[in-house]
């Protein structure tokens, strides 16, 4: 069974189709939040401790960190703000992080401060960025997110993206990386846009799993980019994608619709043993106060359980707020 293995300094986790689904909160991400950005180029971080805090109270199991204020010159501004990024939230909470960001120089500065084992979000299969980040993760003995576009852009078509994942995962293991320590985005395509996108999501997920054995991740909000009422799309497509094969996604464990969608897949699944992170949650469920919030709720267990930055790259659509 394959189990993708990040921690943080005390706490480990495992990604894998027989554990809970592992949310990767996707919050402390200064793409498409303007106020955030001018605060972390001011050097004030309120709005990340904040987050930080508030994104593991409401039950994620990693978080992501991205620092790209800017795109004027990212090679020199960005590698110091997200190690400070890095520091300050690493001494907040005890959950793994994910490393996120676009520029090699900024990944290797964090991989040098980073404590425990994080994720680095992310390669394409472009071969710039294969020769540039693959070397890195095979140093400091990371897993990494494999994004299923290359030179060409994203396809539409789900082979072609099937086939850029199936590169990726062959070219990982000429640095000697292995399959269980690739972790795929099949890049979820926005479903007002694109009828068939959930179906797409779901045969592309079965042929991660099935044909090329690895963890696969997605920018959940990205299916429901453009429509209203985004969080009941979100909170539909989540126990679809698990089902399908899914273990883990960078999404807004703020959102309570959202996460009891998660806690409740993990009960059907059988990956939430005896019912327990669900009884924890909800014992006090009282519906005429509207139940328990999330910033009260426990987080996942070890196991268990923007997207800014990666989807405004991919040129997806962005998180919801």
């Amino acid at each position: 069974m394959t189990r993708t293995i990040v921690a943080s300094a005390t706490r480990e986790v495992v990604i894998g189709f027989d554990q809970p689904f592992c949310v990767i909160g996707e919050r402390i991400n200064p793409t498409g939040r303007k106020k955030l950005a001018a605060e972390m180029i001011e050097g004030n971080f309120d709005t990340v401790i904040r987050d930080a805090l508030e994104q593991v109270a409401a039950g994620a199991t990693m978080l992501d960190v991205n620092a790209g204020v800017t795109s004027v010159n990212p090679n020199e501004t960005e590698p110091g703000l997200l190690v400070q990024t890095l520091e300050i939230v690493q001494g907040l909470v005890d959950v793994p992080l994910s490393i996120d960001s676009s520029v090699s120089a900024a990944i290797e500065a964090a991989l040098k401060v980073a404590k425990g084992r994080p994720l680095v979000n992310s390669v394409t299969g472009e071969e710039e960025k294969l020769e540039a980040i693959l070397p890195l993760c095979k140093k400091y003995d990371v897993p990494v997110v494999a994004i299923s576009n290359d030179e060409t852009g994203i396809s539409m078509d789900p082979d072609v993206r099937f086939a850029v994942a199936k590169r990726i995962v062959e070219r990982a293991a000429d640095y000697g990386i292995k399959p269980h320590d690739i972790v795929v985005d099949p890049l979820v395509m926005p479903i007002g846009a694109l009828g068939s996108a959930g179906l797409q999501v779901f045969a592309l997920l079965r042929r991660l799993r099935e044909e090329l054995k690895v963890n696969t991740t997605c920018g959940l909000s990205n299916i429901s980019f453009g429509l209203p009422h985004r969080h009941g799309i979100n909170a539909g497509f989540i126990p679809m994608v698990i089902g399908a094969g899914m273990t883990s996604a960078i999404m807004n464990p703020c959102r309570p619709q959202e996460m009891e969608a998660v806690r409740a897949a993990n009960v059907l699944n059988g990956t939430d043993q005896n019912c327990g992170n669900w009884i924890m949650t909800y014992r006090d469920y009282k519906p005429a106060e509207g139940g328990a919030t999330a910033a009260t709720s426990p987080a996942p267990s070890a196991g268990g359980g923007r997207r800014g930055g990666r989807a405004a790259r991919a040129g997806v659509g962005a998180r919801t707020e």
